[in-house]
């Protein structure tokens, strides 16, 4: 799974569409993430000692990682990343950045000697 705690992200599809929030927590096995403001629901508490009146709170729960996208932070665009190594430490990049800085400059053709 590529998006981590702390990533921001945008939902693609669902009720949620749209939305943008940072990751809260990633939940590997289940390939689900819980991302802040996104995918809220009710739930209802019963009276306790710490909280005697009860009541609904609203709550976000997880939603599937292939439902979000990593969005750059610079750019601030919905992209695909790639984790690209720079002094020994990986940075999240947008694909299309890494492809044009790795292009490499084409050599003029050589033209052939006339005799």
């Amino acid at each position: 799974m590529k998006i981590k705690k702390g990533d921001k992200v945008k939902v693609i599809t669902g009720a949620s569409k749209g939305a943008e929030g940072e990751v809260l927590k990633a939940l590997p096995k289940t390939n689900q993430v819980i991302v802040e403001g996104v995918n809220l629901v009710k739930k209802n508490l019963k009276p306790t000692q710490a909280n005697p009146d009860g009541g609904a709170i609203e709550k976000e729960v997880p939603i599937h990682v292939s439902n979000v996208v990593f969005v750059e932070v610079k750019a601030k665009k919905a992209k695909t990343k790639k984790d690209v190594k720079e002094d020994k430490k990986a940075v999240k990049a947008d694909k299309k950045v890494v492809k044009e800085d790795k292009k490499v400059e084409k050599k003029p053709a050589k033209k052939a000697a006339k005799e």
